[in-house]
């Protein structure tokens, strides 16, 4: 399988429309300084076993992904990647001044229902052209099911953000137990709850888009998009995304989310 040449991949970037804020991105110092004492401690009074840890790079930009059934599945996922992760979150989280706060100063991103989530992934943008790590709940929230399976379908912003920048891994985590440690709509922790995270392999877009098993595109047919009026350059990438996004629900399944 022949991998895509350069102008591919940068016609399939800038179809995707999505640019930046134009203002330069920077972990807060504070978030910074947490994460070399948090992962540690946070690990030792808790019953979390990770496996595949060995696949998250240490530097330059990465997509974090996952299934979300507990509101400690973000932190789940930081205490694995040992990196700051920022995440795109609902406007409620940034509405009482107390998690205000915590939101602001670990850099996390606010999305709100007035302008979509045009905004949230400009700053998204922003987030991996300074070669931070993003994280991003693909179902969007936590799950509604009350029992298992859990795993709902996946809205597209993580595969366009993807396509953006098509050379980025993008990691798929399964969390797996969640729930027990802490539940919807509950204040109780259950700090021994095991729970389990599995780590696949990472993906990026180029790869899914020449894969035979992806999309199954070659430089002649990514041309061939380029080569069609804006009508059909939506429609042929919205039908992109939406595949990836099902491919990386489906990972997660495989990789034992509930």
């Amino acid at each position: 399988m022949p991998d895509l040449n350069a102008e591919s991949l940068a016609t399939i970037s800038r179809l995707t429309q999505l640019e930046g804020t134009g203002r330069e991105f920077s972990t807060p110092f504070f978030y910074r300084a947490l994460m070399k004492v948090a992962p540690p401690l946070v690990r030792s009074v808790t019953n979390v076993r990770y496996s595949g840890l060995e696949r998250i790079p240490y530097t330059g930009p990465v997509i974090i992904t996952g299934n979300h059934t507990s509101h400690i599945d973000p932190i789940v996922k930081i205490m694995g990647v040992r990196r700051p992760v920022h995440y795109l979150a609902k406007a409620e989280f940034f509405e009482d001044k107390k998690v205000q706060k915590l939101m602001a100063s670990t850099g996390q991103i606010e999305t709100t229902r007035e302008t979509g989530a045009v905004e949230a992934l400009a700053m998204a943008v922003d987030v991996l052209e300074n070669g931070q790590v993003m994280g991003i709940f693909p179902e969007g929230t936590r799950s509604r099911n009350t029992e298992a399976p859990f795993l709902s379908k996946g809205k597209t912003g993580v595969a366009r953000l993807a396509a953006r920048f098509p050379e980025v891994p993008v990691i798929p985590m399964a969390i797996i137990g969640a729930r027990g440690f802490l539940k919807p709509g509950s204040a109780i922790v259950n700090p021994l709850a095991p729970i389990d995270v599995s780590i696949g392999n990472p993906i990026t877009f180029s790869q899914w888009l020449g894969d035979e098993e992806g999309a199954g595109l070659n430089d002649e047919g990514i041309e061939h998009i380029a080569s069609l009026d804006e009508h059909g350059q939506r429609s042929i990438m919205k039908s992109l995304y939406r595949d990836f996004t099902d491919q990386l629900i489906d990972t997660f399944r495989i990789l034992g989310a509930p």
